[in-house]
């Protein structure tokens, strides 16, 4: 005889708690960092500012050189000199011959180098190039 009463056993449950928590935390990580990379800002160059600026959103592709006040060229956050740049934007006027470029240079920055850059582009052939500036804050 057998007084032992027989309990079921029951399938062993997944606990889904903790798998949930950790993939919030990543969504919010990735939504973050997409974010703060959807386009380039170089922290050591603050741009004029002008009355009429509008503030445009980034495109896919769009390629942005940063004039530093030294006169240093930042592209893609790699310092660049004339010839390694003026030969990336050679490649890119090949592969894409109306890409549009544009320059945020400092507004401390000397002019000469802001015409340097210039003279980069029109030797790579490049003509379609933008400034860019910053809405005046009231």
């Amino acid at each position: 005889m057998n007084f032992r009463r027989q309990i079921a056993l029951q399938p062993a449950g997944f606990n889904i708690t903790p798998l949930i928590d950790i993939l919030l935390v990543l969504i919010i990580f990735f939504i973050l960092t997409w974010n703060f990379s959807r386009d380039e800002r170089d922290m050591a160059v603050r741009v004029p500012t002008a009355t009429q600026a509008e503030e445009s959103k980034p495109r896919p592709g769009e390629i942005i050189l940063n004039v530093r006040t030294d006169g240093s060229v930042v592209l893609n956050q790699r310092t660049m000199d004339e010839a390694s740049l003026k030969e990336v934007l050679r490649q890119v006027s090949k592969d894409f011959p109306n890409q549009p470029i544009i320059i945020r240079a400092d507004r401390q920055v000397a002019y000469e180098h802001v015409i340097k850059v210039l003279d980069v582009c029109r030797a790579a052939s490049i003509y379609n190039v933008a400034f860019a500036t910053a809405r005046e804050r009231p």
